[in-house]
């Protein structure tokens, strides 16, 4: 397994931790917080811009709770340590080790509380981590729905290739605009709309269509027309123009049509465009490079993910040639007829229970793999890590990081 510390002024270090006899990995104590050198001041407000932008908490569930839940946007942060779980353990190395920011992917806090006091272990936690000057960020669904996500890292810890969503979210919703506009005035419409928000289409921006057409109309009493005169009727040779928008957009880019165009009263149309399937979403569908029976598979997983008392279960036909793959980080149990539905070989996830895996068994496919929740969920953070630190740097700021090697994984031993 590699983890470690590294700056962006420094070059990536790779640590390679052993496995404690029977159990987790061992801790690496980090490393002394006076031997980093920090260009620039990046505050906590900084880190969490970007978090926010790889991993948006518009994408978490209804349910979940994420975000900063310790911490002042404007205080300093110099040290990041990743976790998976803000157990004790990790709360004791984030302060001892000197971090200003501790990011987990679980909450701290997923259920409503009524009291902070050091009465109860969260409560103690919660006063620590204020103490210490250490900072909580949770990055849970939105981080499991973002891409690249919680299961794009265990896909990529496997060698999955082409994947897609299991659960893909809906595309941000789009509209199209139509307006009809002098000849002459095409090229500056099109300016507007595009200055607006509209005409974004992947790599390119200001994209339309326009076709050339006649527009008539009569004036009536009380107008102004800028082109012919009340009570005759009027023929110009005008252009349609077609670009499409964010729907949050649609406000903007309709006044700027307004705005832009030289008509009293333009024609313009606004059409809501049918949902699309986006590529975020929970889980990931990939390919092998190449197949494998299932119980190399199995060994494949084990040997790609963090070692657990859990170990890795296996239910199907030892066998049986496995080459398209399901994977969920966390608990999967919920999205077994997403599974099925998919034609998957094999479904590799983590906190299976004995009744949905059973009525899987009994539907015959697919495969089924199960690890750890904490090993299933841990490849992510070193995906956390580097697209931090490649954010910062874009911005011109750095910060020393670290992944946490402690095992939080539940279980201690099994017999």
């Amino acid at each position: 397994m590699r983890r470690g510390g590294r700056t962006s002024t420094l070059p990536p270090t790779e640590l390679v931790v052993a496995g404690a006899p029977g159990g987790c990995p061992r801790h690496n104590p980090a490393l002394d917080p006076a031997s980093v050198r920090i260009s620039t001041v990046t505050t906590l407000a900084d880190v969490i811009a970007v978090m926010d932008r790889l991993y948006n908490p518009a994408w978490a569930e209804s349910w979940d709770a994420v975000g900063l839940v310790t911490g002042d946007p404007e205080q300093e942060v110099r040290r990041v340590l990743f976790a998976v779980d803000p157990m004790r353990a990790v709360v004791d190395e984030a302060i001892e080790g000197g971090f200003d920011l501790l990011v987990t992917h679980h909450p701290l806090l997923l259920r409503g509380v009524n009291s902070v006091a050091t009465t109860t272990p969260k409560g103690r936690v919660i006063n620590d981590l204020i103490r210490g000057g250490v900072a909580l960020h949770v990055c849970h669904t939105n981080a499991d729905n973002a891409n690249p996500g919680v299961s794009d890292a265990l896909a990529a810890a496997i060698g999955l290739r082409d994947t897609r969503p299991l659960k893909a979210m809906p595309a941000e919703p789009m509209d199209k605009v139509v307006v009809f506009v002098p000849l002459e005035e095409t090229q500056a419409m099109l300016d507007a709309l595009a200055k607006a928000g509209a005409g974004q289409i992947g790599d390119y921006e200001r994209a339309a269509w326009s076709g050339i057409g006649e527009g008539t109309f009569r004036p009536l009493e009380g107008a102004n027309p800028t082109i012919g005169s009340v009570g005759d009727i009027e023929v110009v040779p005008e252009n349609r123009v077609e670009m499409i928008l964010p729907r949050h957009r649609r406000r903007a880019v309709v006044e700027a049509l307004i705005a832009a165009h030289s008509y009293e009263e333009p024609a313009y149309d606004v059409y809501e465009l049918a949902s699309q399937p986006s590529e975020r979403g929970g889980g990931r569908i990939g390919v092998l490079a190449e197949p494998l029976p299932l119980a190399d598979f199995a060994r494949l997983v084990a040997e790609s993910l963090p070692r657990t008392e859990h170990g890795v279960r296996v239910s199907g036909e030892l066998d049986r040639m496995i080459e398209t793959v399901a994977v969920v980080g966390g608990a999967g149990d919920s999205e077994f007829d997403r599974v099925r539905a998919a034609g998957v070989d094999a479904y590799l996830t983590a906190d299976l229970r004995h009744h949905p895996a059973t009525e899987a068994r009994a539907y015959g496919d697919p495969a089924l793999v199960d690890v750890a929740h904490w090993a299933s969920e841990w490849p992510w953070l070193a995906d956390a890590e580097r697209l931090l630190r490649d954010g910062l740097a874009a911005q011109g700021s750095t910060v020393d990081t670290h992944i946490s090697t402690l095992c939080t994984d539940a279980w201690t031993l099994r017999i």
